[in-house]
């Protein structure tokens, strides 16, 4: 036997087990016999070299595919549902009507529409029947503001990328909109 410092590496025996022509039994005890010290992982290579190869190219049974189609099921169930953007499915004549109905100008509805609002500024009755006006929720009028808003497709020419400024409340939006401070007083009291 050589001395302890000229034992080949575990790495270097695997190697040299990996490329034999013949992994077999009789490899195997050989390498056994030379590297008792390695002998669980020659075992484990051995086993992997002489596996056979799964070739299963044949179609799925029937109660598989069933029992697939079952799991996947339930895995889509699961899933939780993206949220929907209340706000995406209206179209302009839409806006109009909510800006009739809500008796505000219409760039109030656009400042709504590009989220330029804080949600947490505008008064609960106002969300109420802005919610009436398009036929959603508060929790999906929140829902909605949240989501991430991408800019309508619009045709610009400057040297930047438009996007969205900063949020403002409610109430400067009606200030810059020009409603009139009586009429801003209703639209910001919080009951009917």
């Amino acid at each position: 036997m050589s001395p302890a410092a000229e034992r080949p590496s575990l790495e270097s025996v695997l190697d040299a087990f990996a490329v034999e022509p013949d992994p077999g039994r009789q490899t195997l005890e050989r390498y056994l016999r030379l590297y008792p010290e390695y002998a669980a992982e020659l075992v484990d290579l051995s086993r992997e070299l002489t596996r056979e190869a799964m070739d299963d190219t044949a179609p799925l049974s029937d109660a598989d595919q069933a029992l697939i189609d079952a799991a996947w099921s339930q895995h889509a169930a699961a899933a939780p549902a993206a949220p929907t953007d209340v706000f995406a499915q209206l179209t302009v004549e839409d806006w109009r009507s909510v800006a009739q109905r809500l008796e505000v100008p219409r760039q109030v509805v656009t400042a709504l529409r590009e989220r330029r609002i804080l949600f947490a500024s505008v008064p609960q009755q106002f969300l109420r029947k802005l919610g009436d006006a398009i036929g959603a929720s508060v929790a999906q009028l929140e829902t909605s503001w949240i989501a991430p808003q991408t800019l309508m497709a619009r045709s610009y020419k400057a040297e930047a990328k438009p996007s969205v400024g900063a949020a403002v409340t409610f109430e400067q939006v009606l200030i810059d909109a020009g409603v009139p401070a009586e009429r801003r007083a209703v639209l910001m009291a919080e009951s009917d």
